[in-house]
Formats: C-alpha cells, sequence, structure tokens
C-alpha cells in the first residue's frame, strides 16, 4: 500500500513520528502531500522526525497524488486526510479517502497536538550530566 498524509493531518496526530513509523510497517511507501509551499513541509517533518517516501514539493495535492500513483505502484493508495476538499481530491485521482479521525481511530494513533509531544520529548533527551 502506499499512504500519503495530507499535511493538515498529520498536524491532528499527537505524535507523527509514531505514526509514520507505525504506518512503514503495513505500508510500502508513506509520504505528505499539501497545497503548502515545500519548505512549509519540510519544516513541519523535519521537527517531527519524519523520513517521508515522497512529498508534494510545490505541486497541489491532486498533481501530487497522480504521480505519487505513477511512481509507486502498489495494490492500494490511501490518503488521509481532513475535509470535504481531501475526500473530493482522492476521488478525483482514484485514491482511497479516509478522515484522519477514522484513520487513527483503526491505526491506534493519538490525536493530539504534535507541538507538545514534540516539546515532551526533547525534554525527555535532556541530559543531567552536561556541564
Amino acid at each position: 500500500m502506499t499512504l500519503a498524509f495530507e499535511l493538515e493531518a498529520l498536524k491532528r496526530l499527537a505524535d507523527p513520528e509514531a505514526v509514520f513509523t507505525s504506518a512503514r510497517t503495513w505500508s510500502e511507501y508513506v509520504g505528505v502531500v499539501s497545497d503548502k509551499p515545500t519548505y512549509v513541509v519540510t519544516n513541519f517533518t523535519r521537527k517531527n522526525r519524519i523520513r517521508q517516501d515522497f512529498f508534494s514539493g510545490p505541486r497541489g495535492k491532486e498533481e501530487s497524488l497522480r504521480n505519487v500513483k505513477r511512481q509507486f505502484d502498489t495494490d492500494r493508495h490511501v490518503f488521509i486526510g481532513t475535509s470535504d476538499e481531501d475526500a473530493a481530491v482522492a476521488d478525483e485521482v482514484d485514491w482511497e479517502y479516509l478522515p484522519v479521525e477514522q484513520a487513527a481511530e483503526a491505526a491506534e494513533w493519538e490525536l493530539g497536538d504534535p507541538e507538545e509531544t514534540r516539546k515532551e520529548r526533547e525534554a525527555d533527551d535532556d541530559r543531567d550530566d552536561w556541564p
């Protein structure tokens, strides 16, 4: 399976890094698509330690999903999004669509604020023995 997350869907998940790690166990390719500029996606994925197999780059969601489907030949292509617009785009390019809430429930991912999770993780990384 090829799994694409809309950037706003990732922002609704408490731990996007853990979500990607989980998704990699049952997906061949996992990435992010968005209408936002490339640097916005790159900043979010870098901050949250997400290694993606593909991203939308300067293209919009529809063109990105078409390109990904051509490049990654898998039995299923699933797009996780947040809106009716995302569902319409998925339908237009012949991808399965799942709202992030439904995907999170099925995969047992926690919804929440990734910024808070990242800050907590970074606080746990503090070293007491560092001068």
